[in-house]
C-alpha cells in the first residue's frame, strides 16, 4: 500500500512493507526523480517501508531551488522528508547526487542515519567527472534540453545495453524533454555536485556505509568509490563488474541482492572484488 504527499515543497511516496519494518529512503541522482528506483521497489518493499521523493527542482516537487544550491541543501531536504513523516532516523540509499547528499546527512545529522548506501558516488572534485559535466553543460547551453537528454544514455549505460535498448530510450526521450526541470535548475544542480568536497571529513562519518560502484562507470571513475571506502571508518566496498553509472537499472537483480543483504546486516553475495 502506498500513500503520497508533499512536505516543504518535496513530493514523496511511502510504500509500506511488513509490519514493524525498518524504513529506507531512496534518493536519486542528477535527474532527481523517485521513479528512478522502480527496479528496486519489489525487492525492498518485501522487507522494508520505502520512501521515494522527487528532489527539489525535479518531478512533482517545487521547481524553486535553495539559493545558493548545494549538496548540503539536498541533505537538508532528506531531513525535511523525514521530519514530515515523523521519522527519527532511517536507512538512506543514494545514487550519485543522492549518495553525496547521504554522505552530507551522515556527517551533519549522524543521529538521523542508520545504514547508508552510496552508489557511484565521490567525496571530492574529480577531473573526469568534471570533464563529463562540462560536455553535458555545453550541450545544454548550446543545443538545449533535447540534445542534452539524447546524449544522457552515453554517460549512464554501457554501450551494448544502449544498442539493445535503443527503442526504449528513444520512446522515453519526448517524456523526458517534457518533464525537464529547466536549464538553470539543472546547471545549478550540476554546479552543486562539482563543488562538493568532504574528503577531509570522511573519517568523521561513523555510520555503516556500503560503497557500491560499477567497474565500467563512464561518469564516476571507480577509483572514487575506492577512495571513499578507504577513508570512511565503517565502510564496505562492493564493485559490480558491469552495468555503467546506472547499474541499478542495467544489473538490477544483482544490485538488489547486495542492497537487501547490506540493509539487513547480512553477508553480501560475492562481488567482483572477492
Amino acid at each position: 500500500m502506498a500513500r503520497s504527499g508533499t512536505t516543504g515543497g518535496l513530493h514523496y511516496e511511502v510504500h509500506e512493507g511488513p509490519a514493524g519494518a525498518d524504513t529506507v529512503i531512496l534518493s536519486s541522482g542528477l535527474g532527481g526523480l523517485g521513479a528512478f528506483w522502480q527496479p528496486q521497489m519489489a525487492a525492498l518493499t518485501a522487507r522494508f517501508d520505502v520512501v521515494l521523493y522527487d528532489h527539489r527542482g525535479a518531478g512533482r516537487s517545487t521547481r524553486t531551488l535553495t539559493d545558493p544550491h548545494s549538496v548540503d541543501a539536498m541533505a537538508d531536504d532528506i531531513v525535511a522528508v523525514m521530519d514530515g513523516l515523523d521519522l527519527p532516523s532511517a536507512h538512506v540509499v543514494g545514487h550519485a547526487a543522492g549518495g553525496l547528499a547521504g554522505l552530507s546527512l551522515a556527517l551533519r545529522y549522524p543521529d538521523r542515519m542508520e545504514r547508508l548506501v552510496v552508489v557511484n558516488g565521490w567525496s571530492r572534485p574529480d577531473p573526469h567527472i568534471a570533464r563529463c559535466f562540462k560536455a553535458r553543460t555545453s550541450l545544454l547551453k548550446d543545443s538545449g534540453p533535447a540534445a542534452y537528454i539524447s546524449a544522457q544514455p552515453i554517460f549512464l549505460y554501457p554501450a551494448n545495453w544502449i544498442s539493445r535498448n535503443a527503442a526504449l530510450l528513444e520512446a522515453e526521450e519526448p517524456h523526458m524533454v517534457a518533464g525537464f526541470p529547466g536549464r538553470e535548475v539543472m546547471l545549478a544542480r550540476i554546479a552543486a555536485l562539482l563543488a562538493f568536497d568532504i574528503d577531509a571529513r570522511l573519517p568523521d562519518i561513523k555510520a555503516p556505509v556500503l560503497v557500491s560502484a560499477s567497474a565500467d562507470d563512464m561518469l564516476a571513475p571507480v577509483l572514487c568509490a575506492q577512495r571513499l571506502a578507504k577513508r570512511l571508518p565503517n565502510a564496505t566496498l562492493d564493485i559490480a563488474p558491469w552495468g555503467g553509472h546506472a547499474f541499478t537499472v542495467t544489473a538490477a537483480a544483482a544490485f538488489n541482492k547486495t542492497l537487501v543483504a547490506y540493509l539487513r546486516a547480512e553477508p553480501l553475495p560475492p562481488s567482483a572484488e572477492d
